[in-house]
């Protein structure tokens, strides 16, 4: 995986508890049907063992389709199914030991609610930022509010892609777009749907509709 290539646009972070009766690997699987580009897989509650096992099978999936595989927070189970990157908060594992450890062609994301934070991830190394939230979420309830201004100002001033997340709909997607983000970072709006192909698909003609404007 080209690190420098990576389209960040629609990006897909799961949740488990949003599923429904739907199974997680068909979900990610219709999601990138309908035009999800990164796939981000979060289990903050699982066991290791199941964490690693749920990896492998998503891992099968993007791999089939040539999407990359991030893995939120857990360096090992990067490591475990050589997923194509990680993604990792202000108070995870430090940036310049997560390249230790992953080496340098791994792709590694950074949260940051700040300009500082940004630029201090930007020059450690980071290769795309998770710039949120910039809605209310109930995915993430600790997570900062970051406004509009505050993203097209962080986007102006940093050179690594940004990826806007946080509450991020059909009702607010064009806006974090125009806004100057590389991508958006989706939960609920695909996981909670119905029919997640065609979800995706509709936040992605959304994402090249507000890129023509």
């Amino acid at each position: 995986m080209n690190r420098a290539a990576v389209d960040y646009s629609l990006y897909l972070v799961t949740d488990r508890d949003l599923l429904g009766a739907k199974e997680l690997v068909a979900t990610v699987e219709q999601a990138i049907r309908g035009g999800v580009t990164v796939v981000q897989i979060r289990e903050k509650n699982l066991p290791t063992l199941d964490f690693f096992r749920t990896a492998q099978a998503i891992k099968d999936v993007t791999l089939k389709y040539g999407v990359p595989l991030i893995v939120n927070d857990r360096a090992d189970i990067a490591l475990a199914v050589d997923a194509d990157g990680l993604h990792i908060g202000q108070s995870d594992l430090p940036l310049t030991v997560a390249r230790r450890l992953l080496g340098p062609d791994k792709i590694i994301g950074v949260s940051a609610a700040t300009l500082e934070e940004a630029l201090a991830a930007q020059n450690e190394g980071a290769d795309y930022l998770g710039i949120g939230a910039i809605y209310p979420t109930n995915t993430k309830y600790d997570a900062d509010q970051v406004s509009l201004t505050e993203l097209a100002a962080i986007n102006n001033k940093v050179t690594i892609p940004v990826v806007a997340i946080g509450g991020i709909n059909g009702n607010n997607i064009c806006d974090v777009i125009t806004a100057g983000a590389a991508g958006a970072a989706v939960v609920s709006a695909i996981v909670a749907a119905e029919d997640p192909c065609k979800a995706a698909a509709a936040l992605d003609q959304m994402i090249k509709a507000a890129r023509r404007i």
